[in-house]
């Protein structure tokens, strides 16, 4: 049998961290076994559904990598055949209409509440003959629940949960303006796409409950649940805006690589004994559910930022000068040219070695594509005193006769100057940093140099001459 998951965002918002990972968790699922993932929009919330939202969805996934394999079903165009399985069930005796009003139902919890009972619907329209039904009333239709012994969801992270039935009322399948609920929607739509597994946060476990009933009563096979459990703040409370509850959007506007928060979310809660960096092949040939944790994990900004470190420097130079480029543009407000392009490309070996995000290795190769004379700041200008000037002016006289310009002869013209001026290399090298990137912190000071080339670093040196 082909494995066949779905992930089924809600286009109420964006697509926030937590169902990233559920998708991820689906992708890899069916990635391993050589199945199918499917993209379900679950749109039937019609007042805040919006085209934004779902925009947003597709966005995010694709910026993730996680392709999914069939055209993106929407629920609420499958509306009809929604209320066809409802009307089956009327026929079959195992859903019936009430009749019940608003005000009816807030007695009813009311009473419920002060007599210690759970809030739920009471069945009071379960076994009533429509004939008594009142004029001018539109009913909804309610499921048949089994009201006594147990529902047993059989979890294949969880274990074997179990649910009174007593507890779980008779569920609302057609509003009274005839359009289908969530529960009995996703029910059909599972069905008709063929899901095999559901991968979700625990947070659905009542949920799968519920759903078991109406899948049982229909006739239909239950899918394999895996409910996860959801993830926490550093904290451990409830994640919220100030843990990471962003939109995956967020992330890539503060410069995490897409690979890096994979590699992140999938270790938000799944392992793989001690490792910590895992390739997107290695998810794949290694992803299961045995190993997914039963506890809350933890986000942490910091965990993610150094892992993001890593993949920056691990990544291909000229990938990085792609990511690099869109944000120097914004940012000066002026096109990238191919010649900088090719200079940013030239220096970023050297650049990526201290950056922890995209945004902060564009905001460290502004200085490659600045124009002469250089903005120095307040830190690079206190280094360059009258005195660091005159070194300064004369190492620029050695650099001049330089025959070849290269890291060894720069290096090597740098290292003399030091020696003449009976400096160490560090007294004349952070003040040459200073002039040549208007900065303290910069790649090498030799990398510095030889990227940059003759011209513009003699014209930098010569900018911040001590009149």
């Amino acid at each position: 049998m082909t494995v066949v998951t779905r992930f089924a965002p809600s286009p109420t918002g964006f697509l926030h961290i937590g169902g990233a990972r559920t998708a991820l968790f689906n992708w890899l699922y069916a990635r391993h076994h050589e199945g199918k993932f499917l993209l379900r929009i679950e749109d039937t919330d019609r007042e805040r559904s919006t085209d934004e939202a779902i925009e947003a969805i597709f966005d995010g996934m694709k910026w993730l990598g996680l392709d999914w394999d069939e055209e993106p079903v929407f629920q609420f165009s499958r509306r009809d055949r929604h209320a066809e399985i409802a009307r089956q069930l009327i026929d079959e005796g195992k859903a019936y209409y009430c009749y019940a009003s608003k005000e009816e139902l807030a007695d009813m919890r009311e009473t419920a509440r002060a007599e210690g009972r759970p809030p739920v619907y009471d069945g009071r329209w379960r076994d009533r003959d429509p004939s008594e039904a009142p004029a001018g009333v539109d009913p909804v239709v309610r499921f048949k629940s089994p009201n006594e012994g147990v529902t047993v969801v059989h979890d294949l992270v969880q274990g074997d949960v179990t649910f009174a039935n007593e507890q779980l009322d008779d569920m609302i399948l057609l509003r009274a303006d005839g359009t289908p609920t969530y529960m009995l929607s996703v029910v059909v739509d599972d069905y008709d796409m063929g899901v095999t597994d559901i991968i979700r946060g625990d947070d659905h476990l009542t949920n799968a409950a519920r759903q078991k009933q109406l899948i049982e009563a229909i006739g239909w096979p239950v899918p394999n649940h895996s409910h996860i459990p959801l993830i926490h703040g550093p904290d451990g409370a409830k994640l919220s805006k100030r843990h990471g509850a962003l939109g995956v959007e967020a992330y890539r506007d503060m410069g995490y690589l897409p690979e890096a928060l994979r590699n992140y979310l999938l270790r938000l809660g799944w392992s793989h004994g001690d490792d910590e960096v895992i390739s997107t092949e290695q998810a794949i040939e290694w992803f299961n559910l045995e190993n997914i944790g039963k506890s809350a994990a933890r986000f942490d900004f910091a965990k993610l930022e150094n892992l993001n470190g890593l993949y920056i420097r691990n990544a291909d130079d000229a990938y990085l000068t792609s990511l690099v480029a869109p944000i120097l543009a914004k940012n000066t407000g002026q096109e990238i040219s191919s010649n900088q392009l090719k200079l940013i490309e030239k220096a970023m070996n050297g650049l990526k070695e201290r950056a922890k995000s995209v945004n902060s290795l564009a905001e460290s190769s502004l200085f490659l594509i600045a124009e002469r004379p250089l903005a120095l700041d307040d830190k690079a200008k206190s280094l360059i005193t009258e005195e660091a000037s005159a070194v300064l002016m004369r190492l620029a006289d050695r650099l001049e006769a330089l025959e070849q310009w290269n890291p060894e002869t720069v290096e090597e013209a740098v290292r003399a100057a030091a020696e003449a001026e009976n400096l160490k290399l560090g007294k004349i090298a952070q003040p040459l940093r200073a002039a040549l990137t208007g900065t303290t912190v910069s790649p090498g000071i030799f990398d510095v140099l030889n990227v940059l080339g003759r011209e513009q670093s003699i014209g930098r040196i010569r900018d911040v001459r001590s009149d």
